[in-house]
């Protein structure tokens, strides 16, 4: 993004518009491209500041992510741009992703979970993160939700599930590991596991497993039947 001037300070022929026109869109940077979408500026802030801004906060990455309550109050942009430009990104998604499923992991049982989440093992503090997957059980995203002391971490439900909400996840797994080596779940791991399953069914998006894990191994909450 460095090289950003405002729209008034361009020659005609270097406006995005223009320039997509004359040149293809392959000659625009992300600035440019998310100008277009956004349209039109607003008093104090033309387009590409507007623009800027976005990139800038979210970064490009962070933009699919966003939901369309978190997109829609950003300064400038409104329902109407949010709703172009969610729109352009799904499309992009669903036109030029057709081999999303074969890259992201899918999970399809606990030695799966463990195989993503092993090297919490290696930690000397507790660690707790979720597995977000979607309606196939594919791997949307993980988070380190907590990171604890040697013995305990502290987990509130509004932290599983905001990151669930904000990726659209049908289902959540958790991991956690324990320092000590010894993954069997402690009474606070099962309480734990409870709430967190009981607010799942709340928020519409299902626990489906709780992997606890030790040096050599983990327990799985699912194959015990506790969940």
């Amino acid at each position: 993004m460095k090289g950003f001037k405002k729209m008034a300070l361009l020659h005609p022929s270097d406006r995005p518009r223009e320039k997509l026109k004359t040149r293809g869109s392959e000659a625009l940077n992300l600035t440019e491209l998310l100008a277009i979408l956004i349209g039109t500026g607003i008093k104090g802030m033309d387009v590409l500041e507007l623009a800027e801004n976005l990139l800038r906060r979210f970064g490009a990455k962070g933009l699919p992510s966003l939901s369309f309550e978190a997109l829609s109050t950003q300064k400038g942009i409104g329902v109407a741009r949010a709703s172009v430009l969610l729109a352009a990104i799904e499309l992009g998604k669903r036109l030029f992703c057709k081999e999303e499923d074969d890259i992201m992991p899918i999970v399809d049982g606990p030695e799966s979970v463990y195989g993503l989440t092993r090297d919490l093992s290696k930690h000397k503090k507790e660690h707790f993160v979720a597995l977000y997957l979607n309606a196939k059980n594919r791997v949307l995203k993980q988070e380190t939700i907590s990171i604890g002391s040697l013995f305990a971490t502290i987990v509130h439900p509004r932290e599983v599930f905001a990151p669930a909400l904000s990726v659209n996840a049908a289902a959540v797994v958790l991991a956690h590991n324990h320092p000590s080596g010894d993954p069997e779940p402690s009474p606070e791991d099962k309480a734990l596991t409870r709430r967190l399953a009981e607010a799942g069914k709340l928020m519409g998006v299902e626990v489906l497993d709780h992997l606890v894990i030790g040096k050599k191994g983990y327990v799985s909450f699912r194959e015990k039947n506790w969940l």
